[in-house]
């Protein structure tokens, strides 16, 4: 235990014990514990491999390279369609761990062996996200903000066109490059 991580538990309301009860069979796999992303974060070997996190809804512990584990009792969770590395394994009652202990286990010990193994997830290369129509007319017509998102990391990049194109209305999706556009031009990211 890390008593710099202390505080995420203490302060826990909704989900303390369960969180608590993730906490004891995480570290019980061997793994590092510190605090990244205002979260618990378990790491083999400095790399990262599981985080506790809670939700209004649940508790949850998420796989940095989940989608690369077999899963064999489906529990495995892809948070939302845009989510191409990361799965969850979600919680909403300590006896849905305990019960699961065996599998979650299962789990970690797998995930410390895909990053032993060097293995990486295929991402989708950035040419592959859909590039709305709003954006695409503003990086035809201003030169300087095409050489500027190309000039973004693949990851801002994909920030970016995943936020335009989530917009259902056209109107939205202009607003949305509109206000991006001076962020991009000074070579940042979405949420920079």
């Amino acid at each position: 235990m890390n008593p710099k991580v202390d505080w995420y538990f203490d302060k826990a309301e909704k989900w303390q014990k369960e969180i608590i009860q993730l906490r004891a069979i995480v570290l019980d796999c061997g793994l590092a514990e510190a605090l990244k992303w205002g979260c618990p974060c378990y790491l083999h070997q400095k790399s990262n491999i599981v985080l506790i996190h809670t939700f209004k809804e649940y508790c949850a512990l998420l796989f940095f390279k989940g989608a690369l584990l077999k899963d064999p009792d489906g529990i495995l969770i892809q948070q939302t369609e845009n989510v191409q590395a990361a799965r969850q394994i979600r919680f909403t009652n300590i006896r849905e761990i305990i019960d699961l202990k065996a599998a979650i286990k299962a789990c970690i010990y797998e995930a410390i062996a895909v990053e032993e193994a060097g293995l990486k997830v295929a991402l989708k290369k950035v040419k592959e996200f859909a590039v709305a129509a709003e954006f695409q007319q503003k990086l035809d017509h201003i030169p300087a903000l095409k050489i500027a998102f190309e000039a973004l990391t693949p990851g801002r990049q994909r920030a970016y066109l995943l936020h335009f194109s989530s917009a259902k209305q056209a109107k939205t999706r202009e607003a949305r490059v509109e206000k991006c556009i001076p962020q991009i031009l000074s070579g940042k990211g979405l949420d920079d």
